[in-house]
């Protein structure tokens, strides 16, 4: 079991801080064994009697009946109140599954999930904990929701170093495995290729496709099954809903609205399934609207999607570095910076703009800088942001990391994602 240390360590952390410690994440990437086994083992191992923890499991038949947001709180209250000189801890698994009901004792009002929680909330001998894989069945605004009483704490799938350290042997032959499979743990107790491929085809359309159709009541299966394909072949690369509409348009030979299309890329991102990177003009200091880049959360979700068509290596690459990025805490951003030196406005691109509270660095992703040419067109949009920002670019194609003559890091693609170097 990987031990998930870096989640494990922010929910010890968040412990009795008076918050409701909301745990999201898409489906299948380790969210109930952080809260239900590595969690309860460090309770335990800490002291604390089994008693004391109350686990409910809402996509398990014998919890159905706490779906009903009242029955659920009235329960705990029984247990909370009867013992008030005890610590109780709640855990509750899928809160996305809770239903909204009317209250008739109390003039018919609705009652959510998050009006129970609030309320068990503030019991001081309580500590809450809920997972959910939708960010709408939590609502975009948890802080909202939950009146200013959350933590939120959002669950990856396996990093390449959290990955490695249950297959180990060589780096490079586990990172190619990764770059095809990804990171969803199950992965790493399949052993034939075929049933990996399976595995993931299986979830892909019975999960996640499956969730985002019920949840949002998408009526344009075709449109969206469109866009999930669109989107995943065109990972680490600018786009825009008009442009999805207009190519989807000239294959259907149907009028397709932008609008549309936008509404359902936000219901993919909602269910976390893809990430939207904003572009950020580096001297302008401002964000532009459109074009975006999407990438995947999984890149072995991804690559099922095209049915393994696509294994185009350096998209691949800059989506697990994005991902890298954003699973250690980081804000990214594509960059934008701008070529005055032929009199001409040409925009050029830095693939990372990446923010740690108040520090940055630059990162481009290259594959390889094997020809001169190669080499320029990574450096100059680097040399073009000229500031004192760190600037960095992680390469598959060196075996050590290593400071050019500009002050440029050249960082090994693996000492990055096994955290050998310091970017900050």
């Amino acid at each position: 079991m990987v031990k998930r240390s870096r989640y494990l360590d922010k929910i010890i952390r968040s412990m009795w801080d008076g918050q409701i410690k909301v745990v999201t994440g898409i489906r299948r990437c380790g969210k109930s064994v952080l809260l239900f086994e590595l969690f309860i083992e460090y309770l335990k191992s800490s002291g604390v009697a089994e008693s004391q923890i109350i686990t409910i499991e809402l996509d398990r038949r014998i919890f159905y009946k706490y779906r009903n947001p009242i029955t659920l709180c009235e329960y705990v209250e029984s247990v909370v109140s009867a013992e008030t000189e005890k610590k109780f801890y709640l855990l509750i698994d899928e809160v996305q599954f809770t239903q909204r009901v009317i209250d008739k004792e109390n003039g018919g009002i609705e009652i959510t999930i998050y009006d129970m929680l609030n309320e068990l909330n503030g019991y001081k001998n309580l500590d809450v904990y809920v997972t959910g894989s939708n960010s709408k069945g939590l609502s975009k605004d948890i802080a909202t929701e939950f009146r200013g009483r959350s933590t939120q704490i959002h669950i990856y799938p396996l990093s390449f170093s959290e990955f490695y350290s249950e297959v180990g042997g060589d780096e490079r032959a586990a990172f190619e495995h990764y770059m095809l499979y990804g990171g969803l743990p199950r992965i790493l107790s399949i052993q034939n290729e075929a049933d990996k491929k399976e595995y993931l085809s299986s979830l892909y359309k019975e999960l996640y496709i499956k969730d985002i159709i019920e949840r949002n009541k998408i009526e344009r299966r075709d449109i969206l099954d469109s866009i999930l394909d669109m989107l995943a072949s065109q990972i680490s690369s600018l786009t825009n809903p008009t442009n999805v509409a207009n190519s989807i348009a000239s294959m259907t030979k149907e009028k397709i609205n932008p609008a549309l299309v936008s509404n359902y890329i936000q219901f993919i991102e909602d269910g976390f399934l893809i990430s939207t990177a904003r572009r950020y003009d580096i001297k302008g200091k401002s964000y532009f609207n459109f074009p975006n880049k999407y990438y995947y959360s999984d890149i072995g979700l991804r690559n099922i999607r095209l049915n393994f068509r696509q294994i185009d290596t350096g998209h691949i690459m800059e989506n697990i570095i994005y991902n890298e990025l954003v699973l250690r805490g980081y804000s990214v951003d594509v960059g934008v910076v701008v070529d005055r030196t032929k009199g001409q406005n040409a925009q050029k691109e830095i693939d990372f703009v990446v923010n740690n509270v108040d520090k940055r660095i630059y990162i481009q992703s290259a594959l390889r800088m094997d020809e001169d040419e190669k080499v320029n067109a990574e450096l100059s949009s680097l040399l073009l942001a000229k500031d004192f920002f760190k600037k960095i670019i992680i390469r598959m194609d060196i075996p050590r990391s290593f400071y050019d003559e500009n002050g440029i890091f050249h960082c090994a693609l693996i000492d990055f994602l096994l955290e050998r170097v310091e970017l900050f």
